[in-house]
């Protein structure tokens, strides 16, 4: 049965990117095409979406890397954010917490939002420049000139882009950098309108030359520590030089024939993927279509046991013990698997409750080589267009990673200097009988685990075909309202709710999410249609190595 998808997959031979920009996905591949590998492209893929998805991604962020290299395993790296020195549980004053409409922390003043304030240490560069200089085959100049080229003259704005700008414009305007790049003359572009960023361009041709230690260690991370002294920032020079990516374990498990190998913490991820799949296993969910209001239900169940355990036991593990091998076991999904009811909607209940806050307004990439290198990546600057600053004279937007920690003191997730917070990203590499099978991550926020998780199910389970797997609608509860994206029916609410689910549809749960899948020797990749995604192939290659004397013949 032919399967109607909004967007085609992709497939080639040689290597692929998808990413959540077409642009981006050309730049990465071009760089494979030019000889580099992976890594190279994954980089290079980085920065260039740093400029044409600038409200999710750059530099000044954090996010979580999963790759795999043939004959030596999987990695992951945490190049998260950190809290800046001066930091304190004390340093935002909170208001209505628990009763937040948005779901976020709120405090007075909306200072760990927008603004200085809301900044925290980036870790993001540091990885990017380290995946090239460690594994890459391409001086670091090259893998940036790309998005040099593109910050210098410009790129199309899109309809999700200008959405970006027109929902975030009240604060981009008071912060003149951001406004003179992303509204010039106070007006929200358009689709097709050019935005240049030249001042962005400085900043990595700055970074091509010298490496992190531009902003690190150098005439960068000093301009921003004079610009948070003057506009009541805490990011001094100092914390841009203790500033340190990890490489973490990974947290493996297996769903049916499929070994599972993801993100651990500070992200809570790959647990949470696992303990779903886990939980999943016990029931027989092969019989349901994706639409089908019991399979809903099941699924709705299990999030609620999921996010029980996330917010009892998974933080920084620094600050938290973790119990992951109970968490992930088998024998422990059994058990919660028999709590719940097919019949009736239940809660999950856990003891001490620590406030957890996560951004939708993320990015993920894939990137494969002919080598057989796999890189994952989830990237952030954390909320649209992060603190809304574009720091002056470099056109480089900064986080506002402050929010995702609990501004209540004396909490599992509160502030302390230098304390990473929990993240829910979750880029994710597959294998089957230990050969690659799929790579694939989405933004989300606390969304991600289990939109990832659906796409997975829809392809194994339902037998989708990826597109329409990535495509498909998704749910999504952390044991409040059930949220349903637009496409299911209203007899699918109302079976919902007699099941005693309180119900809503939301226009998308979770973002762009993008995949890719090794099939007969030949690579698939796929985005959906919840960001501008595109994949990018590669297939072909040289010419055949021929004798001295042959010559073309014309047959």
């Amino acid at each position: 049965m032919k399967q109607v998808t909004r967007k085609q997959s992709l497939t080639s031979s040689m290597g692929m990117v998808t990413s959540n920009h077409p642009l981006a996905s050309s730049v990465g591949l071009s760089i494979l095409a030019a000889g580099g590998n992976a890594f190279d492209a994954a980089a290079g893929t980085a920065f260039a979406l740093s400029v044409v998805e600038p409200m999710m991604v750059g530099p000044f962020g954090g996010g979580f890397t999963n790759f795999y290299i043939p004959d030596k395993g999987f990695f992951t790296i945490d190049g998260y954010v950190s809290a800046p020195g001066k930091a304190s549980e004390t340093m935002y004053n909170p208001i209505e917490v628990d009763n937040s409409p948005s779901g976020m922390f709120e405090v007075e003043g909306k200072l760990n939002q927008n603004g200085y304030l809301a900044v925290g240490t980036p870790g993001n560069l540091q990885v990017w420049t380290h995946l090239v200089e460690k594994y890459g085959k391409f001086p670091l100049k090259d893998v940036i000139f790309p998005a040099i080229q593109i910050a210098r003259n410009g790129f199309q704005v899109s309809d999700y882009l200008s959405n970006n700008i027109r929902d975030n414009s009240t604060e981009l305007l008071k912060h003149s950098e951001s406004s003179d790049i992303y509204l010039p003359n106070k007006i929200v572009p358009q689709k097709g309108q050019i935005i240049r960023n030249p001042n962005f361009a400085l900043v990595l041709e700055g970074i091509s030359r010298y490496g992190s230690s531009y902003l690190y260690d150098g005439e960068l991370g000093q301009h921003v520590e004079d610009e948070m002294k003057k506009n009541d920032g805490l990011i001094s020079l100092d914390d841009l030089k203790k500033q340190r990516f990890f490489y973490r374990d990974s947290v493996s498990g297996t769903y049916k024939d499929y070994e599972i190998n993801s993100v651990g913490p500070v992200s809570s991820g790959g647990i949470c993927l696992i303990q779903m799949l886990n939980i999943l296993e016990n029931f027989d969910l092969e019989q349901y279509s994706i639409t089908d209001s019991k399979r809903i239900h099941i699924l709705s169940e299990v999030f609620k046991i999921v996010f029980a355990d996330r917010y009892e036991y998974i933080g920084d593990p620094e600050y938290v013990q973790i119990p992951l091998d109970g968490l992930i076991s088998k024998k422990y999904a059994l058990e919660r698997s028999k709590e719940i009811n097919l019949d009736r909607a239940q809660s999950y209940e856990f003891t001490h409750k620590f406030k957890l806050n996560d951004s939708e307004n993320t990015t993920h990439f894939n990137v494969t080589d002919s080598e057989g290198n796999i890189v994952s990546m989830t990237q952030t600057i954390n909320n649209a267009f992060g603190s809304k600053v574009a720091l002056k004279d470099t056109g480089m937007l900064l986080n506002n990673c402050m929010e995702l920690f609990d501004p209540n003191p004396g909490m599992a997730n509160s502030i302390q200097p230098f304390k990473r917070c929990l993240s829910s990203m979750t880029p994710t590499i597959i294998t089957k009988k230990s050969k690659p099978y799929l790579v694939l991550g989405t933004p989300g926020g606390r969304k991600i685990f289990g939109a990832v998780a659906q796409a997975l199910l829809a392809l194994i389970n339902n037998d989708l075909s990826l597109q329409a797997s990535v495509e498909a609608p998704r749910i999504w509860t952390d044991g409040g309202v059930l949220e349903l994206e637009y496409e299911f029916d209203s007899d699918i609410k109302k079976s919902l709710e007699f099941l005693g689910h309180e119900v809503t549809s939301v226009n998308r749960v979770a973002g762009g999410l993008n995949a890719i899948m090794f099939e007969n020797d030949l690579m698939v990749g796929s985005a959906c249609h919840r960001a501008d995604g595109s994949p990018a192939g590669l297939s072909g290659g040289y010419a055949m190595p021929s004798k001295p004397g042959d010559a073309f013949r014309d047959y």
